[in-house]
């Protein structure tokens, strides 16, 4: 994996550059759809290319793990093989369902103890299995694994999870550095940042990541609940600390707004399921602002669901339209607003990068993000 910075923003810390994998090139900044099972949900993969034109999807360790299962997987020649995704894949390590699974996993130092959500069976993720599980889904980048904490996080608790995510890291790299990939293309290791919301926490542990001399690096623990000034403050604290020439991914972010402050201090990569959750329940987000297409203003609005988008799903199809299948609980409704979300954002990435590489980013982003925080 190669990265190129091609252009940063004069008035902001915004960058733009050029991620090389063994799956195709991605264009910074960039929103990763997230497909959780194998599949960005209601989403085709031609839709993905054609019409949300996204350069790169998620998936989920945890849940591949689970089900089909790392054998069908490795049968199948990986998960691109498996599901006919023929560009780049990057997969979590299965650290943020230690967050979210509370209630069904014990972490001890060897790695994390727990239960199937599916079958109630047991289990046991450690920073070895973890990476081996990573290189037979076949993900183009790989995730270190780690524990995401949750907000608000006692200081102590921040600290001693951030130190065994440092620990948990190097056995990580030990492992992914002795063993080789599966399906005859390179594989990349990405380390996370986390430490809670603690400026001191975060510092050391943006020095402890940088100090591994990975290809790219991630932040963790962010966007967990805390307030969005805060999130700013800990991601330009660790951008500022991070090396310039290596991609950095914001793991789990979010709105559009929260997307452009954030490239403004640095980020390079995003993924979130907000796109695709809001659209099946009838929020979608436009070049205009955010629209609930289950309102009545809408019963009659014959007009594409965002002209200026461009893209089938956005253009071809009505408010009124899209709003009547929302009501009548078809399934294209889903499909349709998932795609239009989906669209949009890498429209939103895909202008940001523009901004930068025409040095009018800051004065752009200001203006957006008022106007896509509006309620229509």
């Amino acid at each position: 994996m190669t990265f190129d910075l091609v252009a940063n923003d004069p008035a902001s810390k915004a960058r733009a550059g050029v991620l090389t994998t063994a799956h195709g090139t991605i264009q910074t900044p960039i929103f990763m759809p997230v497909g959780t099972a194998g599949t960005v949900k209601a989403v085709h993969q031609r839709e993905l290319k054609e019409d949300v034109k996204a350069q790169i999807i998620l998936g989920n360790t945890y849940h591949l793990y689970l089900r089909p299962g790392l054998n069908v997987l490795e049968k199948a020649g990986g998960l691109h093989k498996f599901n006919g995704w023929d560009k780049p894949i990057l997969t979590d390590s299965g650290g943020y369902q230690v967050f979210s699974l509370s209630g069904t996993r014990k972490i001890i130092e060897d790695g994390v103890k727990f239960r199937s959500h599916i079958d109630g069976s047991s289990h046991l993720f450690t920073p070895e299995n973890v990476m081996d599980t990573q290189r037979t889904i076949g993900a183009d980048i790989i995730m270190a694994f780690d524990e995401c904490t949750p907000y608000p996080c006692d200081y102590n608790y921040a600290r001693n999870s951030m130190e065994r995510t440092h620990r948990w890291l190097q056995r990580c790299i030990d492992r992914f550095d002795s063993t080789e990939s599966k399906y005859g293309y390179e594989q990349t290791l990405f380390p996370i940042v986390q430490g809670s919301t603690y400026k001191d926490l975060r510092i050391q542990s943006a020095e402890t990541i940088a100090s591994k001399n990975r290809p790219g690096n991630a932040i963790g623990g962010l966007s967990v609940g805390e307030p969005a000034e805060m999130m700013y403050e800990m991601t330009e604290l660790v951008c500022d600390i991070l090396p310039t020439d290596k991609p950095r991914y914001l793991m789990g972010v979010g709105t559009p707004a929260n997307i452009l402050e954030n490239i403004a201090l640095g980020v390079d990569m995003f993924d979130c399921v907000l796109p695709t959750r809001n659209a099946r329940n009838g929020m979608l987000f436009t070049t205009q602002g955010i629209i609930n297409i289950r309102n009545e203003r809408w019963k009659e609005d014959y007009s594409p669901i965002d002209a200026e988008l461009g893209g089938y799903a956005s253009t071809f199809y009505s408010k009124a339209y899209l709003r009547h299948l929302m009501h009548a609980t078809e399934m294209l409704g889903a499909q349709i607003a998932s795609v239009h979300n989906l669209t949009f954002y890498l429209w939103l990435v895909g202008q940001a990068r523009e901004q930068i590489l025409a040095g009018t980013f800051r004065a752009w982003k200001d203006v957006m993000v008022k106007k896509l925080m509006t309620r229509l």
